[in-house]
């Protein structure tokens, strides 16, 4: 089975790729297919956002489109960056850059406790959608470290393998991650899905 990714994220496309190849699945890119679609997150939640964007997707690639919306909440911000994650501190900030930005704002805080989310959703032609959840809980460090990973990983800590997300294996990240939860709750659902539409 064919999915597109409703994403340009590259480091995305990895881990989909890495993770659901397993399943028979191929992960393409919308760019593979000529698309780029721009999708405003207006969500309130990483559901929401991840509902808008496949259905976008899917409906301007006529195939099963696939996304993905996560985040960094972080307890002693309430929850924030949360679904803004991605545009903290403003479309011109980097990866590198919104991560100083978080530790500048945690400065003094001892309470460093957060939790990744990630919410999957894949939306067919035939209106059928299937959605999954995955969190990973862990502590925010006081410096980046770690060469691996994108987005906030340097600065997560994952206090059971005594290291950030950005000095884990894939394959170690894989097995703990937010997203890799998720997309094994999403397997298991669409396994169901498929069976159900071969048994019809």
């Amino acid at each position: 089975m064919k999915m597109v990714l409703a994403s340009q994220n590259a480091h995305k496309l990895a881990e989909m790729q890495e993770i659901l190849s397993a399943q028979g699945i191929e992960v393409v890119q919308e760019s593979e297919l000529g698309l780029a679609v721009n999708v405003e997150e207006t969500g309130t939640t990483f559901a929401e956002n991840a509902l808008l964007k496949a259905k976008a997707v899917m409906e301007a690639s006529g195939l099963p489109a696939i996304a993905d919306d996560s985040g960094l909440c972080v307890d002693a911000l309430n929850g924030a960056p949360g679904v803004y994650s991605a545009r903290y501190g403003g479309p011109e900030v980097d990866d590198l850059g919104r991560c100083r930005l978080l530790l500048e704002n945690m400065r003094g805080m001892t309470d460093r406790r957060c939790r990744f989310v990630c919410a999957v959703c894949c939306a067919f032609p035939d209106g059928t959608v299937v959605t999954a959840e995955g969190e990973c809980a862990g502590t925010l460090a006081y410096a980046p470290r770690g060469a691996g990973g994108f987005g906030y990983d340097p600065i997560f800590f994952f206090p059971a393998l005594k290291k950030t997300f950005a000095e884990l294996t894939s394959e170690e990240k894989h097995a703990v991650s937010h997203r890799g939860a998720a997309l094994k709750q999403f397997q298991e659902r669409l396994t169901a899905y498929l069976g159900q539409t071969v048994e019809a």
